[in-house]
This record gives C-alpha cells, sequence and structure tokens, in this order.
C-alpha cells in the first residue's frame, strides 16, 4: 500500500467543492499512505487551533470520524494527528478533549483486510487508551502534566502535601498507560508505528520528569507527616521505583530503533536504603518496634536519595533543552526560507517589467494631479490603446466642430478638461464665424464674454463630454 488511494483523493476533492479546508487537511493527514502524516498538514491543523475563529469541536469530531474508518493506516495515523495537536497545538484543543465524556473506543477495533492489520489493530488499541487517559489527566487536575513548569520552583517541586498525594497517583496512571504500549523493535517495522512511538517517547520523559519531581518533593516532606499520609507516600514511591524499572526498558527499545543515545536521559535510582529508612519512619509510626535511626542518618540517606533522583530530574531538563534548540533551528530555517522566497519573488516581477514601475511598489504619495488630468488628455497613438473618447462625439456632425484660430482668450492648457477639443491641435478646419452653442459670430462671443474657466462648467456635463457617453 503506497500512495494515496482513490477514496482519499475523493474524499479531499469533496472538502474542496464544500470549501471545508479544515476537513480537507485533516484528510490529507490520515491517508492510506504508510508513512507519518506529513508535516506541512499538521503544521496547517496547529495553526488552526490558534485561530480564535476555528471550531475546535469540528476539528476533534473529524478526527474521532477518521477512526471509524476500517483501514487501520487511516485509524492510527488519526491517532498520531491527535496526539500531535494535544503536544503542540493550542490548549483549547486539549481542553476540549477533557471536557468530553468520551473520546475513542477503539477497546475492540481489529482491521482484517491487511496483512499488517492484526499486530497495528493491537498497537491502536493500546494507543488510544493512552489518549483517553492523557485528556482525563487534564479534566482532573486542568494542567498538561507534559507542559507543566519543571525545576526547583516548579509545580510540583512546591505542591501543598495533600494535593501531591492527590496528583501523583494521576501522573501515574497516566505513565501506565504510556508504558502499556509495549512494542519491541521487531514490531516497530512501518513509518506510522514509528511515528506514533516518537511522541509517545517525547511524552515519557516529560511525564516521568514531573513525577520524579513530585517524588522528589514527596520525599522532603516524608518525615513530617501524619501515619496516614506516611502510609500513601510510602506506597507512592515503591510505585514509583517499579515504573523507573519499566521506563527503562522502554527507553532501550527507543534506543534500538534508532533514537540517538544522547538523546535518551540516564536514570538515577535513588540508594536501596532510603526505602528501608522509609519503611521504619512509618513503623515507629505504628507503635512497632524497630530500630529507630538517628536524625543524623536519617538526614543523610535523604539527601543522598534527592540528589540522585535530581541528578536524573537534570538529565531530563537537558533534553528538553535541546528540543527547544531544534524547535528554534527550524523556525529559524523556515523563515529564512520565506525570505528568500520573497525576495524569488520581488526579482521576477521587477525583470517582467523592465524600464517600468510595479503597481505594488506606489505608493499613495506617488499619484498626484498631474498624472489624474493625463488620464483625460488625448494619448499617444499605440496599437492596443484606447479610442479618443474626447473627439469622438465631434466625429459624429464633423460640420459642427470649430477650431478657433483667432481666438486667444480662450485656455488651451493641457491641465483644462475643455483644452483637447478646441486646442488648434487637432487638425479639425471649420467655417472660421461659427459658434456651436448659439451660432453667433464669435468676435461677439470673444468680446462679451469672459475667459473661459474650467470652474463655470457642471462637473456633469464635464464628465458626459469627456467618457463620450450622453447624459441622458
Amino acid at each position: 500500500m503506497s500512495g494515496q488511494s482513490i477514496t482519499d483523493r475523493i474524499t479531499a476533492a469533496q472538502h474542496s467543492v464544500t470549501g471545508s479546508a479544515l476537513a480537507k487537511a485533516v484528510c490529507k493527514a490520515t491517508t492510506h499512505e504508510m508513512m507519518g502524516p506529513k508535516k506541512k498538514h499538521l503544521d496547517y491543523l496547529i495553526q488552526c487551533t490558534n485561530e480564535m475563529n476555528v471550531n475546535i469541536p469540528q476539528l476533534a469530531d473529524t478526527l474521532f470520524e477518521r477512526t471509524a474508518n476500517g483501514s487501520w493506516v487511516v485509524v492510527f495515523k488519526a491517532l498520531i494527528t491527535t496526539h500531535h495537536l494535544m503536544m503542540y497545538g493550542n490548549e483549547r484543543f486539549i481542553q476540549y478533549l477533557a471536557s468530553r465524556n468520551t473520546l475513542f473506543n477503539l477497546n475492540n477495533f481489529l482491521d482484517k483486510g491487511a496483512m499488517q492489520g492484526y499486530d497495528m489493530s493491537t498497537f491502536i488499541r493500546r494507543y488510544s487508551r493512552y489518549l483517553n487517559e492523557k485528556a482525563l489527566s487534564y479534566r482532573l487536575v486542568a494542567v498538561d502534566f507534559t507542559k507543566m513548569k519543571r525545576g526547583i520552583d516548579g509545580v510540583m517541586r512546591t505542591m501543598a502535601t495533600e494535593k501531591l498525594l492527590k496528583t501523583l497517583p494521576i501522573i501515574q496512571n497516566q505513565l501506565d498507560a504510556l508504558l502499556d504500549f509495549d512494542a519491541n523493535p521487531n514490531e516497530l517495522t512501518n513509518g506510522v508505528i514509528n511515528t506514533g512511538f516518537m511522541l509517545l517517547f517525547k511524552d515519557s520523559i516529560r511525564l516521568f520528569a514531573a513525577y520524579n519531581e513530585g517524588v522528589i518533593n514527596l520525599l522532603e516532606k516524608y518525615f513530617d507527616m501524619k501515619k496516614n499520609q506516611c502510609k500513601e507516600a510510602l506506597d507512592i514511591y515503591r510505585k514509583f521505583l517499579a515504573r523507573m524499572t519499566k521506563l527503562a526498558e522502554f527507553l532501550k527499545v527507543a534506543e534500538q530503533v534508532g533514537i540517538d543515545q544522547g538523546d535518551i536521559p540516564d536514570l538515577t535510582q535513588a540508594p536501596s536504603s532510603l526505602l528501608e529508612a522509609l519503611e521504619q519512619h512509618l513503623a515507629s509510626l505504628e507503635g512497632k518496634k524497630t530500630k529507630e535511626l538517628s536524625a543524623a542518618s536519617r538526614a543523610s540517606t535523604l539527601s543522598s536519595a534527592v540528589s540522585s533522583l535530581a541528578t536524573t530530574g537534570l538529565s531530563f531538563s537537558k533534553m528538553d533543552e535541546k528540543e527547544r534548540q531544534l524547535a528554534l533551528e527550524e523556525e529559524q530555517a523556515r523563515l529564512q526560507a520565506l525570505k528568500e522566497q520573497r525576495l524569488r519573488e520581488i526579482s521576477v516581477v521587477s525583470s517582467s517589467t523592465p524600464g517600468s514601475t510595479s503597481p505594488s511598489t506606489l505608493s499613495g504619495k506617488s499619484v498626484n494631479a498631474t498624472s489624474a488630468v493625463d488620464l483625460f488628455s488625448t494619448p499617444a497613438p499605440t496599437t492596443n490603446s484606447m479610442p479618443n473618447l474626447t473627439s469622438d462625439l465631434f466625429d459624429l456632425q464633423p460640420a459642427f466642430v470649430p477650431t478657433v484660430q483667432s481666438t486667444p482668450a480662450i485656455a488651451t492648457s493641457t491641465n483644462s478638461t475643455w483644452g483637447g477639443p478646441f486646442s488648434s491641435s487637432n487638425g479639425v478646419s471649420s467655417p472660421p464665424h461659427l459658434d456651436i452653442f448659439d451660432m453667433q459670430p464669435v468676435e461677439e462671443v470673444v468680446k462679451s464674454t469672459p475667459a473661459y474657466s474650467t470652474a463655470s462648467f457642471p462637473s456633469k456635463p464635464t464628465m458626459g463630454l469627456v467618457s463620450g457617453k450622453s447624459s441622458f
């Protein structure tokens, strides 16, 4: 299966006819091609999530509709597109997904029509469960764990005890759903599942970084907690150690499928002595007889554990910084490409019109009164020029077109709209003592009439005479 199918082309054409560019982009991103969604389509959809006039529910519903397709390729790419928008799109998108009661209902999905359908359907079911869990986590805490602020003054490091004990299990559930994807290198055999695995890889790093910082905060507060809180915190820490081991296996798969080893963070576990110290402290709170650690020994063990986990957190931070730098370089390259394209367009326009000025380069200040008057003057004869509209009216009756050569009082300036027909340059001869207005001798009219002015004539007849059309 390679290239867009006939169904893909027909669906895209239908959306083109209906004018739905959003639906067309979703269709283009989720074709039957055995490859991940193309970057240009994903970038367009990301931009759509940032536009306030774009209907986010319509975008999400269109993606849900694509998951109803029978082809595992289309369904997998719809999940990948949704995941990509949750990661890089506007927060409005994941907010809408979190507000829905149900998202992807693909627990029974199975594509029997393709050779890889059985294997890939398994990963589709697991992938959809993770996306559902990611949206549920946002609904519960109103924040995306993969995007929250991290560091000493980050969200998880400064969270209060009660809220921390409720938040960490939510992170743990989301991480469990991610690690349940459980793909080995032999199953990552095509561009579609590889694209989905890369998104899961990036989420795992950011999600575990938040998890790690929450556990550091938990350990720092542990010896000041009440008995019930200590019991919950100890259970959370034990599960954290198990998830760290499982994540290490996940990262080994990532390394085997081509992800650079420098992009994979180091996981440094806390010393086992910490777990013993935590268990002994809880036992002492419950009244059990146990060996009580000195305050100095307990502080040393805790400091060593926090330092180890902080090293892991620092490794995750370096990964984030590297990704941000790559994104910045891609953005700069894109802007440079746009700049070069614009310069080429300007060069083409300039070379296609030699000796003339492009209309796009003219400013409003360059249009002066002289240029406006030139529109009404007699144009130079050219093969493609319009006919001389100022003389067409008189050409109908040539006997009544006078050329008065003995009357200097009549203005013949090029700035006058009446200069064309009455100037001596039009070369039309007529009886010398004839006036077309009242048929009186011209000498008498000149003696009794002051010099003509353009202001003495109303604008409507003037426009009618210039345009060659009757005002009636």
